[in-house]
């Protein structure tokens, strides 16, 4: 069955993948790079940083939580690419190769499982969804076209970008519990023991 769903995997995503090399898709390339952690680390920080400056608690609040759940979501990411490897779809259509296996490689083009911008585009969009609700789905719309623009661009296979986006959603969830404040301040609850 693995066989299977890894088949139809690499097929869909050579064919989304297909028109990678056209202009229109490389300059998508370029804006899938608001995804980079480079972009969201900077996003998060300056977030964080504005709401800290104005007092705006709940700004500071948004921007903490984004911050955390990028790091957490890089940290996962990164063991798995670390931990496996596997062909970008752009290797297999240029070059014909393809490979997936353990240990991971640590060389770019086969470190395409899991895709480190869906992982953090979902990561941090799930943080300002959950801090600014009317936010929510334009933030989510700019997490998936992140990840879209990463299968038609010939970078990940579709399983690529949606075990990214579960690590982001997975690793804000934890982050969130790890540092929400106590809503009533009062601490913890001395009668739990």
């Amino acid at each position: 069955m693995a066989g299977k769903i890894e088949a139809i995997d690499v097929a869909t995503g050579i064919s989304l993948a297909r028109t990678k090399d056209h202009p229109a898709n490389r300059a998508l390339g370029s804006v899938g790079e608001v995804g980079s952690w480079q972009s969201l680390l900077a996003l998060s920080v300056t977030v964080l940083a504005c709401g800290t400056i104005a007092g705006n608690r709940g700004l500071a609040e948004a921007g903490r939580n984004m911050l955390a759940a990028g790091i957490a979501a890089s940290i996962v990411k990164t063991t798995l690419k670390r931990s496996v490897h596997r062909t970008r779809p752009n290797v297999l259509m240029d070059e014909g190769r393809y490979a997936r296996g353990w240990p991971g490689t640590g060389i770019g083009p086969w470190q395409s499982f899991p895709s480190g911008h869906a992982a953090l585009s979902f990561a941090v969009a799930r943080s300002v969804a959950r801090t600014s609700p009317g936010l929510a789905e334009a933030a989510y719309a700019a997490a998936v076209g992140v990840a879209a623009i990463q299968v038609v661009r010939g970078a990940h296979f579709p399983i690529d970008v949606l075990a990214g986006a579960a690590i982001g959603v997975g690793a804000e969830s934890v982050c969130h519990r790890m540092l929400r404040p106590d809503p009533a301040g009062a601490g913890p609850d001395p009668s739990v023991g």
